[in-house]
């Protein structure tokens, strides 16, 4: 394997996985052909596109062979398959052949900035559902999701005009959208913090502090105080000094953002949350008081993942001189 690459995750197929963590895409065939099976690499077939146009939409410098799939690496390009079985067809595969939880696993433990599926089928198989070409609403935790038409030439009914304004979208589509942020964690005289919970059109869910991205002209005092106002109603409080960082790249919604947060400490008595707008159009669907003790023992997801364990230091140890990053 290339240098960087990754293969723990089960893979029996002929063709190996190209992967690696943080990559900014992984393209996902639906299956290896005989072809390609017989070659160990993807899209090994001379008349498939795959590989025109990566180059043609500025993916690779240069046109690559098959065979040099591992140096896709080195410029942030990863490759996969929705099934492993190698069949004659894609016509040919069963319902069973489609692995999702492995793809779930890749973008929870790689981190790829977006999975683009060569091929509607290769979505469909996974999902079981039929997508539109291009950015999907669903995502994989963090991860994007992107359909593009099949590079195959049993697609060859699409020109490739059209195969390369789809792949050429795909590359904008992956430059993130700048996107500053402001939280509060609220901590209360019982040293219990206030979250909020989200929920996306998928049903995925994780709870957050309160906050979110600053409005054009504001302040980060700005954006805390209204978002405090509309997801709590806390309005009468003293903002505290800023104490976390955390720069998050994410799927949201059919586009990528990169999100600068910056939190601040909010110490109140007490405080009964009373949201002032409809929080479902925010996708929030819960606010309630959280203890240290029910964070430590939950197993939901939490934003940052290191809630506890900063929660814990705060509390003890108090305000940190310089503003921490709590990652992830």
């Amino acid at each position: 394997m290339g240098v960087g690459s990754v293969s723990i995750f089960r893979n029996p197929s002929e063709v190996p996985d190209v992967l690696a963590p943080g990559l900014a895409v992984v393209f996902c065939g639906i299956n290896p052909g005989r072809v390609s099976a017989a070659a160990g690499a993807h899209f090994a077939n001379p008349r498939n596109d795959f590989w025109r146009l990566l180059r043609d939409a500025g993916f690779t410098p240069r046109l690559y062979e098959p065979q040099e799939q591992f140096a896709l690496l080195e410029l942030g390009i990863g490759l996969t398959n929705a099934a492993y079985r190698t069949t004659p067809g894609s016509g040919d595969l069963r319902r069973a052949d489609f692995d999702r939880a492995r793809l779930e696993a890749i973008a929870r433990d790689l981190r790829p900035r977006a999975i683009a599926f060569v091929g509607k089928e290769a979505y469909r198989g996974v999902f079981g559902e039929r997508p539109d070409l291009g950015a999907q609403t669903r995502t994989l935790g963090d991860v994007g999701l992107f359909v593009l038409p099949s590079t195959s030439p049993a697609n060859a009914a699409v020109p490739y005009a059209e195969r390369l304004r789809s792949f050429s979208a795909l590359r904008a589509w992956l430059d993130p959208v700048e996107r500053p942020a402001a939280r509060a964690l609220v901590v209360d005289r019982r040293d219990r913090t206030l979250l909020v919970q989200f929920r996306d059109a998928t049903g995925q869910t994780w709870w957050a502090t309160p906050g979110g991205g600053c409005d054009e002209g504001e302040t980060l005092e700005q954006t805390i105080r209204r978002e405090l106002a509309e997801e709590v109603g806390l309005t009468r409080f003293e903002l505290g000094p800023e104490i976390w960082t955390r720069d998050h790249t994410y799927a949201w919604y059919g586009r990528i953002y990169r999100q600068r947060e910056r939190v601040h400490l909010v110490r109140v008595d007490e405080h009964d949350a009373e949201p002032t707008i409809d929080l479902a159009a925010e996708h929030v669907h819960d606010v309630r008081w959280w203890s240290l003790a029910a964070l430590e023992a939950t197993d939901v997801e939490l934003v940052p993942r290191t809630l506890p364990r900063r929660l814990r230091e705060l509390l003890e140890q108090g305000p940190p001189a310089e503003p921490i990053d709590v990652g992830l």
